[in-house]
């Protein structure tokens, strides 16, 4: 039988309660407290989730334009932290093989990590000037947000094309620039800002050699940004 403790009330009475009735008040503390911790945690998990479901979505539409399947050599340029480089790396099996590229070292690092992992990626440090990689040697590539980088896009455009195997393919994912934004530092000013403009970006890799297959200018960047993808042909001997 539990014990019995109490209180006087204003009016004089003893008011009684057990021991049990008093363990309620903490218990219920621990549920809201558990309960508010639950929803700060989904706040800070949905975030990552969402931009988890969005290079998914990307890597989907990639491997649909750019035609990936089981033994597809392809290679990302400028790859950051790697997100498309291990989607891409799922969808071309162990068959194929991706070559995951970048100029920062730190960020190579973490791509050389990657690849010690993942049995079909290779890490490759990247140029100012070259992909690095042998001529004719990719179905295809693609970079995101990379190409406003570029301080040398013309030497950049011609290693691509000499990388692509003839019907190659190049998926090219950028924004226009953002009004009144600066551009990168050293890029050429024809820029005009914190990106890529669509119609200069078409005239710079054709100029290369490459074919347009198609602009879509719908990509789905988490980004709230004006975001498109261009995708360019290396024409057959």
């Amino acid at each position: 039988m539990s014990k019995i403790a109490g209180r006087k009330s204003a009016s004089g009475r003893y008011t009684a309660w057990s021991r049990d009735a008093k363990m309620e008040v903490p218990v219920h503390m621990r549920r809201r407290s558990f309960i508010i911790a639950l929803v700060l945690s989904a706040f800070l998990v949905a975030p990552g989730r969402a931009q988890e479901d969005n290079y998914r979505e990307e890597a989907d539409r990639l491997a649909l334009h750019l035609h990936w399947q089981e033994g597809s050599v392809v290679a990302e340029i400028g790859a950051g932290k790697g997100e498309l480089t291990l989607a891409a790396a799922k969808r071309v099996g162990t068959s194929g093989r991706v070559y995951t590229t970048e100029l920062d070292t730190k960020e190579l690092a973490h791509l050389e990590e990657l690849a010690a992992k993942e049995k079909n990626i290779t890490a490759i440090q990247a140029g100012e000037t070259q992909t690095n990689l042998p001529p004719e040697f990719c179905d295809s590539f693609f970079m995101r947000l990379v190409y406003h980088h570029l301080i040398k896009p013309v030497e950049i455009d011609a290693s691509l094309f000499r990388s692509l195997k003839p019907g190659g393919l190049l998926a090219v994912i950028d924004r226009e620039p953002p009004p009144g934004s600066s551009r990168e530092e050293g890029v050429p000013e024809n820029r005009g800002g914190h990106g890529m403009p669509e119609k200069i970006l078409i005239e710079e890799l054709t100029s290369a050699g490459f074919e347009v297959v198609k602009s879509l200018n719908d990509w789905p960047l988490h980004e709230a940004i004006q975001s498109y993808c261009v995708i360019f042909r290396k024409p057959s001997h």
